[in-house]
């Protein structure tokens, strides 16, 4: 996800003395211990980076390069979520699965209509192998403006068709295009919403409000589904937008923040991302580089 102005909702908080989380006046030392400790007893979830340093879409990865990262992982959360279904990302599942960790498997959709084909088919293929907890048909396909919604409907309910009941199938996007195509919440079994009030230019003081505040109009658009924060996160260096400054004390504060908030009221979360891809400077500017909780070498940066 990137910022773009006209898109997002307007968040109209009560001001710079905005509640700003389990952090407030929390001295440095503390919030690094307590993220170690969210850490180390494990927190719902993470989206998985896939690519090392050289690397980006359109790099076919390895099995064991998926299975090196996904060790680094494992002692840390219960759920994974994956982007793809092609080019090496469909072995994240099956190592995932292997090593005892749930799945949210994505199909990635574009405006490349075979490219779309072979990633649906590939995501019912392995849903029908029993790899698939939850079923993404698409990410930020509308925000991206890839696909109209009435060409998204009728791929979501194609997959609903093709795999069992069991597995909950949904579709990725900003939290407010849930609220701008009510037809798109109410196809999915699952609402599945990216909330970054970093994206937003907000400051890290209003952030866990105004996060609270776009989960809370996903889940208004979904009446009374259930609701997935399938990304969040902030990043630790890089140049900032508007109210909003990268740094490592405010990384880790968002992480703390977001995680108790998910632990305390139950929000499944999974939390953008396991590890720095320097790939994504391309489309977020530096930034992109710097959203991981681990570096591109799979060492743990704070």
């Amino acid at each position: 996800m990137s910022y773009r102005e006209e898109r997002f909702l307007t968040y109209t908080g009560p001001g710079k003395k905005t509640h700003v989380g389990y952090t407030k006046d929390m001295p440095a030392e503390e919030i690094s211990s307590l993220f170690h400790e969210l850490l180390n007893s494990g927190i719902h979830g993470f989206c998985f980076s896939l690519y090392e340093e050289g690397q980006g879409p359109g790099h076919v990865v390895s099995e064991d390069q998926i299975r090196r990262r996904m060790s680094v992982l494992k002692p840390h959360t219960s759920w994974v979520r994956t982007f793809s279904c092609t080019e090496g990302n469909e072995f994240i599942p099956k190592v995932a699965k292997e090593m005892g960790i749930k799945t949210l498997v994505g199909a990635w959709l574009g405006s490349d209509s075979e490219k779309n084909e072979e990633e649906i088919e590939n995501l019912i293929k392995l849903a029908k192998e029993g790899l698939v907890d939850v079923a993404a048909v698409g990410n930020e396909v509308l925000y991206r403006n890839d696909l109209s919604p009435e060409e998204l409907l009728k791929k979501i309910r194609y997959v609903k068709e093709q795999i069992s009941d069991d597995i909950p199938v949904g579709y990725v996007d900003a939290y407010y295009e849930f609220v701008n195509h009510q037809e798109i919440a109410d196809i999915c079994d699952v609402i599945l919403c990216n909330c970054y009030p970093y994206w937003e230019g907000t400051s890290i003081e209003d952030s866990f409000q105004h996060m609270q505040h776009m989960f809370n109009q996903a889940k208004q658009a979904g009446n009374g589904k259930r609701v997935i924060i399938t990304e969040t996160g902030w990043p630790s260096q890089g140049e900032g937008l508007g109210g909003a400054k990268p740094s490592v004390e405010n990384a880790m504060k968002y992480f703390v923040n977001a995680n108790l908030w998910s632990k305390d009221d139950d929000i499944e979360m999974f939390y953008f991302s396991s590890f720095d891809e320097s790939w994504k400077v391309g489309s977020e500017g530096d930034v992109g580089a710097y959203w991981g909780v681990w570096d591109s070498n799979g060492k743990l940066k704070y």
